[in-house]
């Protein structure tokens, strides 16, 4: 019986193209493996494989994607199949399909691409990496003023600062590659739930297709659904640090705050205002982030409370949307990394705004209690009247309010110079005390920056790694498929 005119046109088409455009490679890949499996332990016969193996050859992949779907086979499985038949009559091609079922080939394609999806967001986060890396390295010595809650609070340095998002990117890395090997393992032999009678080497095949080994329990192989929220809620944890980092580095863009200029590759003008240079990359990078985090979003709600097995849920109408969510995601990340790569930052704008407001007066505190033996909350009081009042008091010297007010809290005047008391207050001061493990201290910020350097080569060649072993699995695929002769 046909499909109905309005199922086709409201389901199966879409399915189709969307089939041709992410999964036609992994499928033909399929089969191709599972055909040198089937061969390899005698399943099928040296003959039939090698007639099905040329019946495969035949196909013209350009033809198939320009294939427009009339309804007259269910999807792209059944489309490449009935080409299969057409080349070798049933009878023989028939038994490619011994010993699997569309379910686990669903499986496996969807793991095929998902893992290329993993792979290319993990490598445009080391490219962000890369970027601040670099960035940070230039300006261990740039003070800025800290905020927090929207208020400048303490100096620190761009590269104490971007430290703290090149630190969250490896975190994302590391969650990104834990994923990956969530993803990449083989569920094709689970065929439609409960595996099969046959004698197939399930290794043989995980080998051919670039796994790094095969999926357990066969009904988990073709139920679970949780290696693709592994693989969604790392993205979304990645988007949403991203985010973050943009909002701030666009509101560094403005004229008011002036510390962040981007080069004239990364602006564009208005068509009414001559004088508008309107960071526009950024805002780019913060709509994609923000399209892929909310796609990433949609995942779990597409799937949750639907029964643990073969369940279209999973399948043909979430799979677009996963490969959306990640080709947005990548665009985002990458956006942001070139576009910081030669960004300038006005240092001389950041430093003296971060002598302003007082805000190295923690320093005061903090020497009374380490150098004067002062309980810390005396220094936190002298230090919070000084603010108070060392603006109504601009006649006097900064040495006699210290000493007034030091003796109305303690009963004892504690003496400084103004020198010193200028140099205790000073930006540069603040910083370069601050020596704590993850500080600002510019030798504390130039040790962290080598390790992140470290990590960063530590994960190209990972990259790399995987990389290749997936070129060397297509590469072997190809070279026991020819071998059949």
């Amino acid at each position: 019986m046909p499909f109905s005119p309005d199922y086709v046109r409201i389901v199966l088409n879409d399915n189709f193209e969307d089939a041709k455009t992410l999964f036609l490679d992994p499928l033909m890949a399929i089969h191709y493996a599972h055909l040198v499996m089937l061969q390899d332990t005698g399943i099928v016969s040296l003959e039939d494989a090698r007639t099905i193996r040329r019946a495969l050859d035949r196909i013209d992949l350009g033809a198939v994607r320009g294939a427009v779907y009339d309804g007259s086979c269910e999807d792209l499985f059944f489309y490449l199949e009935r080409q299969v038949v057409a080349a070798c009559g049933d009878n023989v091609a028939g038994r490619l399909h011994t010993a699997r079922s569309r379910n686990d080939i669903d499986m496996t394609m969807y793991r095929m691409r998902l893992r290329e999806c993993v792979l290319g967001l993990t490598a445009a986060t080391v490219q962000l990496r890369q970027s601040l890396v670099g960035v940070a390295g230039r300006h261990r010595h740039t003070i800025f003023p800290a905020h927090t809650h929207t208020q400048p609070a303490q100096p620190s340095t761009v590269a104490h600062y971007l430290l703290g998002a090149i630190e969250q990117l490896e975190r994302d890395t590391a969650r990104l590659k834990a994923a990956y090997a969530s993803v990449n393992v083989n569920p094709l032999g689970a065929c439609a739930i409960t595996g099969t009678g046959f004698p197939i080497d399930r290794d043989r095949t995980s080998a051919l297709l670039g796994f790094d080994g095969t999926t357990g329990n066969t009904y988990g192989s073709i139920a679970t659904v949780d290696y693709l929220l592994e693989a969604a809620g790392s993205a979304a944890v990645t988007l949403v640090g991203v985010g973050r980092l943009v909002q701030d580095l666009l509101l560094w863009c403005t004229m008011e705050v002036g510390y962040l200029r981007l080069t004239d590759e990364f602006v564009q003008v208005s068509s009414i205002m001559p004088q508008k240079r309107n960071p526009v990359a950024l805002e780019h990078a913060r709509a994609l982030a923000s399209k892929a985090f909310a796609q990433a979003g949609a995942i779990p709600v597409a799937v949750h409370n639907t029964p643990f097995g073969d369940i279209v849920d999973t399948e043909d109408d979430l799979q677009p949307l996963v490969a959306t969510m990640f080709k947005d995601a990548i665009r985002a990340v990458s956006l942001v990394a070139v576009v910081l790569q030669d960004a300038d930052f006005d240092v001389e704008k950041m430093r003296r705004r971060a002598g302003e407001n007082w805000i190295a007066v923690t320093e005061l505190a903090d020497t009374l209690a380490r150098e004067r033996g002062l309980p810390f909350k005396a220094g936190h009081t002298i230090a919070a009247r000084l603010v108070r009042e060392g603006h109504a008091e601009s006649g006097r010297s900064l040495s006699d309010v210290v000493a007034q007010i030091s003796k109305d809290v303690t009963g004892t005047a504690i003496e400084y110079t103004d020198a010193e008391l200028v140099t205790l207050l000073s930006p540069e001061h603040f910083v370069a005390v601050r020596r704590t493990h993850g500080g600002p201290a510019p030798d504390v910020t130039a040790a962290a920056i080598a390790v992140s350097r470290d990590l960063l080569v530590e994960d190209l060649a990972w990259i790399a790694a995987a990389k290749s072993r997936l070129l060397n699995a297509e590469s072997a695929l190809k070279t026991a498929s020819v071998a059949m002769g």
